[in-house]
């Protein structure tokens, strides 16, 4: 739906953006709302031409859920290459507009996108037209949808392109240039952008003439043309009420932007988490919900995936993200059977639920409410909010493997009510330890189990006011202070200084049990790549706190690790401190080079200090350490733990088994091997021991974590059906303390814990006659879990040799890595063919081994090439152009987005030739249409190749002559102006 995109922007000094009206408001805010509803008309004769981020004509669709979004027209299958017959072939299959409408109530959509005039479907207009140029029915199809709707409570956008570039693909010319020409009295071609551009600019008019119940326009890209001639400030000024939203691009004019169609994710549903705008942003996740096939209907009856739809529609609620759901109407307007059927359960089961879910903003960002995410053994939802965060709802998309409890972060809460939302059923809990467990769930829904939890509000924060923070860098106009200000809509940025520091004056000594904070979700969650633009995460990845009295002399951090990369409110633990200033230092941040725009950079909303956590001790939780009916032999004592679970720990485990403690009544359903969690605490690394049933000892090491803050550890253990008798004790002279312990199922397996694995030089390797040397480094870094001897290395293929020993770690745990280099030396009379150079790591989980690998493939170059490689190697510098695959392409892949500014270009440093001369560049590259390259060779003029093509997965070859210099020289190549063609590889002739 999009072609070539520039990356997200911000703007606005000071904060996410420069809102004129609502600035950091909330929903709730009920009396600041009406007072701004009751200033609209003047507001809307001066509006400005840039960024309102809140503003009363969104309120409706902030108040909305879901949109339907139908693409429809004449190239809906059967495709129709007649204007006419396609009109008639929709009358007379009984087409009506209230079908639509009601089909779209069942989803609980507030409006339906009714995208027609769209480059893959005809440039179809279903309106009488004045404007000839493209198909326009003469049955008024989107007045009597307009109509139908405001009769029914469901608003109206309509889809606008820019993009010209399909007007003959079915070798049907669809766009006519001679009409529109004739119609405008010069010479429009309308296959060209510009064309293009002035002929929907006149159609942009034209609707706003003729439907003022539209409720706005929803488009596909930028067009020069419409910028140039104002056309946004035009429709602000015409129509004030109506929206404008824009597709993958955050254009400050517009109203809403939409993220389209993500996927990668894990779970697959959280479709959030590849999502870049943050609240209070109006944003839309865009997805197709037949799980195959095109956007539109392509003449079969696709299937809709219920667990993947349903888990989208509630993680997007749960994130403040609008449900903007692609359905396949065919010709005569009706959708295929899977689709009806889904709608019609959908209206059925969302019900009873449906509480939890209109009227709630997403819990854990600005709005308040507990943590969403990964919660207990598996388990992972989102948190609805409303009522200022007093209720919340928690719901869990996906249950735990094997517990009856739900167990997350409370944020602070003081929980007074958890129920079922469909039972009504009052469920136990406990809190302790900042952690809120729901007790003796049975009744799981198959997709959505919902609890509404009533809250008292948050306890033990201190106030913004009683906290200042000073950093050790900032940018100008995002300083540290913001962090602490209360106001989420401002930010801290670091300005790419890693590692970094924020410094936290709390006015006085004071007792602190924990830090929140909330970053900026201006980033995807990990990296992906998302229309050829590398995206990663610009969260916090290694981190160290300290504590100290006059806010210079720190000592020894009181808390190290990493905090996960994921969206919404995360937490540093930090046991007892009494102190007045703390030191919280970024190391690093989860995003690699390869996505330059969020490579290093740091943005925090909010760091919230509390001194304490909420308790509720009355209904105990499952497995705790000190629990009464456990055994505790020899020193083994209970003592005070406030991050733990139940506030208490079992300690002096050291020195055998002699000091333990025994679980009397550990019971699982069947016999067989299970994953034993041991939350704990060590002042030290040390070791547990382990004996199921009185089996021999299974010995555990562990990490220090400081005496005062759990962390886990999991072994295998063996246990027969119904109840077992667990003793845990150390064999250290000091050994940990234990908190709890939890029993879940072995890893699925197919299960292998995230890792990133980075290799230079990536992509093809192409080498020279003769027996050659290559270098490589790898990286591997662990995303998720803990993970036991870690090794890595690089496999000669047959005849290679490698020098350099494999790198190993005993363990690894989230965010640590390891990183080698070695020397790859070919046969000694020279490669013959092409190779493998496989990169790979093995490690355990819970015993369990698993392995991840990466090729480095080395060719040959051909024997009329002096140099050779390709366009995405790792040797290159690519700036803001993105790599995507391409099948037909050299090594597979390609540089896209290229051209329109100096950095989206291709920079090939230490291109080596042995004299110094002039020699044939050959490129080998992609484009559909007319584009140009310019190439610079060592700073010189830029020199213009214009190529031409059909089809981006063909490719050409073009050539030039350019001197070099003996030894490296430096080529760029791209298009300061103008989009460039797409780029494969780059090589050297005599």
């Amino acid at each position: 739906m999009v072609m070539n995109l520039p990356p997200p922007t911000r703007s606005a000094p000071g904060g996410r953006w420069s809102p004129e009206i609502a600035s950091g408001s909330r929903r709730f805010a009920g009396i600041a709302l009406a007072l701004a509803l009751s200033l609209v008309a003047a507001l809307f004769s001066a509006v400005p031409a840039d960024a309102e981020v809140e503003h009363p004509r969104q309120q409706w669709m902030r108040d909305s859920t879901a949109g339907l979004f139908l693409h429809w027209g004449m190239f809906t299958a059967p495709r129709h290459t007649d204007c006419a017959a396609w009109e008639r072939d929709v009358t007379d299959g009984d087409w009506t507009a209230d079908y639509w409408i009601d089909e779209a109530k069942k989803l609980r959509a507030s409006y339906i996108v009714l995208a027609t005039f769209h480059s893959r479907l005809g440039y179809a207009r279903p309106w009488p037209s004045e404007i000839p140029g493209s198909c326009s029915t003469k049955r008024d199809f989107l007045g009597e949808l307009v109509e139908a709707g405001k009769a029914k409570g469901v608003h109206i956008l309509l889809y606008m392109t820019d993009d010209p570039q399909w007007h003959n693909e079915v070798g049907v010319e669809t766009l006519d240039s001679a009409a529109y020409s004739a119609y405008k009295g010069r010479q429009v071609d309308l296959t060209t952008r510009d064309g293009f551009g002035m002929y929907s600019y006149d159609l942009f008019h034209e609707v706003m003439d003729n439907y003022p119940d539209l409720s706005g326009f929803w488009i596909d890209n930028d067009n020069a043309y419409w910028e140039r001639n104002k056309l946004y400030e035009q429709i602000r000024e015409k129509r004030p009420t109506w929206l404008l939203s824009n597709n993958n691009e955050d254009t400050p004019i517009m109203d809403t932007v939409s993220n389209e169609q993500k996927t990668g994710m894990t779970p697959t549903y959280d479709y959030p988490q590849a999502t870049y705008t943050p609240m209070p942003r109006l944003t839309e996740a865009d997805y197709k919900l037949p799980t195959s096939g095109q956007w539109w209907y392509d003449g079969k009856d696709n299937a809709v995936d219920f667990p993947l739809s349903i888990g989208r529609y509630v993680s997007n609620a749960g994130s403040s993200i609008k449900s903007l759901m692609a359905e396949t109407a065919m010709v005569n307007g009706k959708f295929p059977p899977s689709q009806e059927k889904f709608n019609t359960f959908m209206d059925t089961w969302l019900s009873p639920v449906w509480s939890s879910i209109t009227g709630t903003e997403g819990g854990g960002y600005m709005y308040g409410g507990m943590q969403p995410g990964f919660w207990n053994d598996g388990a992972h939802g989102v948190i609805t909010v409303d009522d200022e965060a007093r209720t919340q709802y928690v719901h869990v998309l996906t249950k735990p493997k094997s517990q009856d409890m739900v167990r997350l972060r409370d944020n602070g809460y003081r929980v007074t009510q958890v129920t079922d939302v469909r039972t009504g059923t009052p469920l136990r809990f406990t809190q302790s330890g900042g952690y809120l467990t729901i007790l003796g769930v049975t009744d799981w829904d198959t997709y959505d189990t919902v609890f509404k939890v009533r809250t008292s509000g948050q306890q033990h924060f201190l106030a913004s006011s009683e906290v200042k923070a000073t950093a050790s860098a900032e940018k100008e106009g995002f300083p540290a202070s913001n962090s602490v200000d209360g106001d989420y809509t401002t930010y801290w940025d670091s300005d790419g200084n890693q590692p970094v520091s924020v410094t936290l004056d709390l006015g006085k000594r004071r007792k602190v049990a924990y830090l929140t904070v909330n970053q900026t979700e201006w980033s995807p969650t990990h990296a992906r790549e998302s229309f050829g633009r590398p995206e990663d995460s610009a969260r916090i990845m290694n981190y160290k706190v300290y504590a100290g009295m006059d806010g210079k002399t720190w000592g020894e951090p009181v808390r190290a690790g990493a905090m996960r990369s994921a969206r919404g409110v995360q937490f540093i633990d930090l046991g007892k401190q009494n102190t007045r200033y703390l030191k919280l230092e970024v190391l690093d941040t989860w995003s690699g080079p390869q996505a330059k725009p969020f490579f290093k950079q740091l943005k925090i909303d909010e760091i919230r200090v509390a001194s304490d956590y909420p308790t509720r001790n009355a209904d105990g939780m499952p497995l705790e350490a000190e629990a009464w009916n456990n055994d505790r032999n020899g020193r083994a004592r209970v003592t005070t733990c406030d991050a733990c679970s139940g506030s208490k720990q079992v300690t002096l485990l050291g020195g055998g088994s002699g000091n333990a403690v025994t679980y009397r009544d550990v019971k699982v359903a069947e016999a067989g091997t299970y994953r034993l969690e041991l939350d704990y605490t060590a002042a030290r690394a040390g070791s547990f021991s382990v004996s199921a049933n009185g089996a021999a000892p299974i010995k555990e090491n562990v990490a220090a974590t400081g005496v005062d803050v759990p962390m886990d550890a999991s072994i295998a253990v063996p246990l027969a059906a119904g109840a077992n008798t667990i003793k845990v004790f150390s064999d250290d002279e000091q050994g940990p303390g234990l908190d709890r312990i939890a029993v879940g199922p072995m890893p699925s397996v197919s299960y292998v814990p995230k890792t990133t694995m980075t290799v230079n030089p990536s992509g093809v390797v192409w080498v020279g006659p003769g027996q050659q040397s290559i270098t490589i480094s790898a990286k591997l870094r662990l995303d998720e879990d803990t993970v036991d001897n870690v090794q890595m290395s690089p496999v000669a293929p047959e005849g290679w040799t490698v020098e350099g020993a494999p790198v190993t770690a005993a363990n690894l745990r989230l965010g640590q890595s390891i990183e080698g280099n070695w020397t790859l030396t070919g046969p000694p009379g020279g490669q013959q063919g092409p190779a493998q150079v496989p990169v790979e790591a093995d490690f355990r989980t819970v015993g369990l081994p698993h392995s991840v690998s990466k090729v480095v493939p080395v060719q040959v170059r051909p024997a009329d090439r002096l140099f050779m490689r390709e366009a995405e190697s790792s040797q290159n510098e690519i700036g803001s152009a993105g790599i995507t695959n391409c099948s037909r392409c050299s090594g597979g892949q390609k540089v896209r987005n290229m051209g329109g500014s100096a950095d989206a270009s291709v920079r090939f440093d230490d291109v080596v030739v042995d004299r110094a001369g002039e020699y044939q560049l050959f490129i080998d590259f992609t484009v559909n249409g007319n584009r140009s390259y310019f190439v610079t060779v060592n700073g010189s003029t830029p020199i213009e190749v214009p190529v031409s093509g059909v089809g981006n997965d063909t490719v050409y070859t073009v050539s030039l002559t350019v001197p070099l210099n003996a030894g490296g020289n430096s080529i760029t190549i791209g298009n300061d102006d103008d989009s460039a063609p797409d780029l494969d590889r780059i090589s050297l002739g005599s």
